[in-house]
């Protein structure tokens, strides 16, 4: 058996992040009233003057975030992650620092503050998305990403930008946002890209950012708030690393170290709301990305995409549903868990919390799974959604015909049909 990954100390509080597994990340701005996807701005290359006439008809009147808390607490989730501001520049909460916020658009609500306080209500922790891209800013120099790129002035505007500006905006929102609402568990920028450089016009990273200082005022700020990897600074300042629509097949790690991590996912392909998008995951596929993420030592962060009346549309709170209704009855085969040193079965995946291995069947097989390494070290298994037995059998003479497992492998006997949910697990009681 390889040994557990053990990621070295952070400055963040990773105890109850490790513990709590799963969380919701929402992606809510103007674009959801553009409904095809958060980077439609850029896509379209909308200018700034020309986008705001989403700013002037933004009244989410259907907003009620006691039932976001509540949808996202009955599908397991502990923690959220929200937009404050996306790359559009568009803030959710009253800043003093801009007028292009929620307050003045015709809802006229400080739409942070109030899901802030109805996730800390349902018992979810906090965090924050900070956008260190701002398209809608004046003094933030245009560059390959920006909806003005291609502009046949480009160069020639820059020349009355400056980043500087920018930069003393950027710091004073991060602290509004760090010392009006509370106690913050994560403080989620996004994202950095020195390399990217076109027609003249280069990326940004730590330095247009003054990534260093920023990150300084966070932790005086907020100790203990657990801080990703995007300001473009070295690796081990991070507390967790951030694959984005990417599933890994190994603990990710730093350096040959294993890290604290998180992926993050959607559930069609866009983050924000998009109204014709198609490719929304099935059940099977929701489920087994909580798992493999488990199984890997890391988190999901799992996001829905608000529309502009400020509603989950019903094929998000669908798949809200799929994580609720296996959470209620295998939640602790994820919560405290982690990567097993077991070898888990092709088409399968364990997690372990101690003595407790759960063995997720992805592929449900006919009667038999065989369980490397666990010969004789089984006290009990059992069914988790139902807890019904599950025997620990030697196979009869004729059965493998002279062609035994190896010494040291289990061998569990299923039922052949299937147990009527997603994705089934096995809950092995482990021998001292």
């Amino acid at each position: 058996m390889a040994p557990i990954p053990q990621p070295a100390p952070v400055a963040g509080d990773t105890d109850w992040f490790v513990r709590d597994r799963f969380g919701l990340f929402i992606h809510w701005g103007l674009y959801a009233a553009a409904a095809r996807h958060e980077w439609v701005m850029h896509n379209e290359e909308i200018p700034p003057d020309q986008y705001e006439k989403y700013f002037r008809v933004f009244n989410p009147d259907l907003f009620d975030p006691h039932e976001w808390a509540g949808l996202a607490r009955a599908a397991g989730m502990k923690y959220f992650v929200i937009t404050t501001k996306h790359h559009e520049g568009f803030c959710l909460w009253d800043s003093a620092e801009t007028d292009y916020k929620a307050p003045n658009t015709p809802c006229g609500r400080d739409l942070l503050r109030e899901t802030v306080d109805a996730f800390r209500e349902e018992g979810l922790k906090v965090g924050f998305y900070h956008s260190l891209i701002d398209w809608h800013h004046p003094e933030f120099p245009i560059d390959p990403l920006h909806p003005l790129r291609n502009h046949p002035d480009a160069i020639a505007m820059n020349a009355k930008r400056d980043i500087a500006k920018y930069r003393r905006y950027l710091h004073s929102q991060v602290r509004e946002l760090l010392t009006r609402f509370g106690k913050i568990d994560i403080m989620w920028f996004d994202f950095s890209y020195p390399q990217a450089e076109a027609k003249g016009l280069k990326g940004k990273g730590r330095d247009d950012w003054g990534s260093e200082d920023l990150l300084r005022m966070v932790r005086e700020l907020q100790p203990g708030v657990i801080v990703d990897n995007r300001l473009d600074l070295p690796a081990k300042m991070a507390d967790i690393h951030t694959p984005e629509q990417y599933q890994p097949v190994e603990w990710p790690r730093v350096d040959g170290k294993p890290v604290y991590w998180e992926t993050c996912q959607t559930f069609s392909g866009s983050w924000g709301y998009h109204r014709d998008e198609a490719t929304w995951k099935s059940p099977e596929q929701l489920i087994q990305m909580l798992v493999n993420s488990v199984a890997l030592g890391g988190n999901l962060l799992m996001n829905v995409g608000p529309t502009a009346r400020g509603q989950f549309d019903p094929r998000a709170t669908r798949a809200l549903d799929v994580y609720g209704r296996w959470m209620a009855q295998h939640s602790r085969a994820i919560y405290g868990c982690t990567q097993s040193a077991f070898t888990a079965p092709a088409d399968s995946r364990y997690t372990q919390n101690g003595d407790r291995l759960y063995l997720h069947l992805f592929a449900w097989p006919f009667r038999h799974v065989h369980l490397q390494g666990l010969r004789g070290r089984i006290a009990y298994a059992q069914l988790l959604h139902d807890a019904s037995e599950v025997r620990v059998v030697e196979p009869e003479p004729h059965q493998n015909m002279g062609f035994p497992d190896a010494p040291d492998t289990a061998l569990l006997e299923l039922p052949v049909q299937k147990p009527d949910v997603v994705v089934p697990v096995v809950e092995l009681f482990l021998k001292s």
